[in-house]
Formats: structure tokens, C-alpha cells, sequence
């Protein structure tokens, strides 16, 4: 990858609508341009999905592992974008492809984020996602967003 810079909170929370419980990345730790982008989660206990997934057995959701990747993603967005433009505008999913969760992610883990950038056209992006857990890859997907006006 090309930056080490990182992007802190602040930023990410400069870039993303996204605001606690749902804000589900909390720091980036490297930029490739607009083709590659690697963000950290720092799951805790204290996280509310813990409360009933499951109360004895706590796992982060499979569904909010996805969503964590898709907010990477809006930030690697963001880097082909003008600030203005991204404050009139919000990114959505519009598809969720061949999903996988190979092993849970638990209290305590830091669940590293690689997304790639496949296709972008216009308002339109295909990007490829893979979490991982002290190395180990723990679940994978291909997702699309479209950028929209705010309303």
C-alpha cells in the first residue's frame, strides 16, 4: 500500500454518517489511492449487539462484519471525491454477494479490514472485502454501493 498515514476517529467521523452504536470502524490504517483501503475494529464487550448475540457466548454478527466493510469502503470512496460533493451526498449497499464467515469474532479481538476497490462507474462501486483476525482470514464478500443525493 501506498500511505501509512492513518485516518483517526474524527476524521472517519468527518467522512461517515455513521455515529455510536452503528459507527463500526474505528480507525484506517493504511490508503492505496482510491483502489485499496485496510481499517480496524476494536470489538469489545461493551459492544450493544453483545447484549442478546449471544449472552453466553458472545459473536459479532456476521451482518455487522459486512457493514463494518462497507464503511471502509465509503471512506476509500470519499478519497475520489470532493469534500463538498460527499456533504450533499450518502453511499448505500445495493447488493451483497457470496458472503462467507469462516470463524467468530469475539470480545477483544481487533478485526482488520481489507477492501479492495474491482469497478467504479460514475456514482456506482463493486468492491471485494476480507476481515481478519490475528492474521486469519474470517470472512470475506463482494458488494456494490451507489452514491445518492441527500434527502
Amino acid at each position: 500500500m501506498q500511505s501509512k498515514v492513518t485516518i483517526d476517529i474524527n476524521k472517519i467521523m468527518e467522512i461517515l454518517p455513521h455515529r455510536y452504536p452503528f459507527l463500526l470502524i474505528d480507525r484506517i490504517l493504511e490508503i492505496d489511492g482510491t483502489d485499496k483501503i485496510i481499517a480496524l475494529k476494536n470489538v469489545t464487550i461493551n459492544e450493544n449487539f453483545f447484549v442478546g448475540h449471544f449472552p453466553n457466548k458472545p459473536v459479532m454478527p456476521g451482518v455487522l462484519i459486512i457493514e463494518a466493510m462497507a464503511q471502509a469502503a465509503v471512506v476509500l470512496v470519499a478519497q475520489a471525491c470532493d469534500p463538498d460533493v460527499l456533504k450533499s451526498k450518502l453511499v448505500y449497499f445495493m447488493s451483497i454477494e457470496k458472503a462467507h464467515f469462516r470463524k467468530p469474532v469475539l470480545p477483544g479481538d481487533s478485526l482488520h479490514l481489507h477492501i479492495q476497490k474491482n469497478i467504479s462507474k460514475a456514482n456506482v462501486w463493486k468492491m471485494s472485502g476480507e476481515a481478519f483476525v490475528d492474521g486469519i482470514r474470517v470472512a470475506d464478500a463482494i458488494f456494490s454501493a451507489i452514491m445518492l443525493d441527500r434527502q
